[in-house]
């Protein structure tokens, strides 16, 4: 049997529900609006479809039976769960999501470590971080909004520079210490260097090329031209190379977006004498402009106020 086919109509459980409340059809139809024969008739109709008695008709009012009494106390306890799942539901608003796309160190080192407060300030918008190790696909329809690592700002989409690509030598405290002062390039040369390999993507800069640029930007360092020695270990994430600068076993060429908050907290020195700024940057990229969700203009606000 179909429930509908069973069950009375909620018109008619609510009216039941008010005049049971009440024990008076007259006291029911001033709350409901109505008139005293109406809801009479109301329950009459509803004692029929169910072939039960619901009400006992007295002087001036009604009582309820057994079975009437069962009956309002499912109705009641039944309306009073919908009432309290309707004002959650009405406090409650509505959950908003945005796909942010960004490769794996910028997430890692600059983007998760300050979540949390764009979260307090939106509570009820989820950020969804989908990362890629090499660089991210920003022309995907699926992602809301798109971190680059570029050379230029993006001409065919709405963009905005998130850093400038200020780039020195990082390395622990303690290798500092045993090798300080380190302020000439020689010396830099010499110590154990840590390399990212080809696959992390264009624009990385490699020992060889941090060295090529700096006779450019800080002719001061360089007497005759100083090559690099061959890096002893070899990464292919950035994310890895940090770790392994700040577990001490060596130097790695540190971009001031991604490793500023390790410098500033101690974990990491930087060598800032051989500093050069790259044209590769970080750009926030709104990857479909057509729309204008709430969520997304957020978290470009919140972004563009960080840095």
């Amino acid at each position: 049997m179909l429930l509908k086919e069973f069950m009375p109509s909620a018109q008619s459980l609510l009216i039941f529900e008010v005049a049971a409340r009440h024990l008076s059809f007259t006291a029911a139809a001033h709350e409901l609006g109505s008139t005293q024969s109406a809801v009479s008739q109301q329950m009459r109709g509803l004692e029929q479809q169910l072939d039960l008695q619901l009400f006992k008709r007295i002087y001036r009012g009604v009582a309820l039976t057994d079975a009437g009494q069962q009956l309002y106390e499912a109705v009641e306890s039944g309306f009073l769960q919908i009432t309290n799942c309707l004002t959650k539901l009405q406090k409650t608003p509505m959950r908003q999501c945005i796909n942010v796309e960004t490769d794996f160190a910028f997430a890692a080192f600059w983007l998760l470590p300050r979540l949390s407060d764009f979260r307090k300030l939106h509570p009820e918008i989820e950020v969804r971080i989908v990362t890629s190790q090499t660089q991210p696909d920003y022309t995907a329809q699926q992602n809301d909004l798109s971190i680059i690592f570029a050379k230029g700002k993006p001409n065919k989409y709405r963009s905005h520079l998130v850093s400038i690509g200020h780039v020195f030598p990082v390395c622990s405290p303690a290798l500092l210490a045993q090798n300080a002062p380190i302020d000439r390039l020689q010396q830099l040369a010499s110590l154990p260097l840590l390399k990212l390999a080809d696959v992390a993507g264009n624009g990385w800069l490699n020992w060889r090329g941090f060295f090529n640029q700096l006779p450019n930007q800080a002719p001061s360092q360089l007497s005759n031209q100083v090559i690099p020695s061959e890096p002893v270990l070899t990464f292919n994430n950035y994310t890895l190379l940090v770790q392994a600068a700040i577990a001490g076993q060596g130097v790695g060429i540190g971009w001031g977006t991604l490793v500023d908050d390790l410098v500033d907290n101690g974990m990491l020195v930087a060598l800032k004498s051989f500093s050069i700024v790259s044209d590769w940057d970080y750009y926030l990229v709104e990857t479909n402009t057509n729309d204008s969700l709430p969520a997304k203009q957020h978290f470009v606000a919140w972004l563009l106020s960080c840095v």
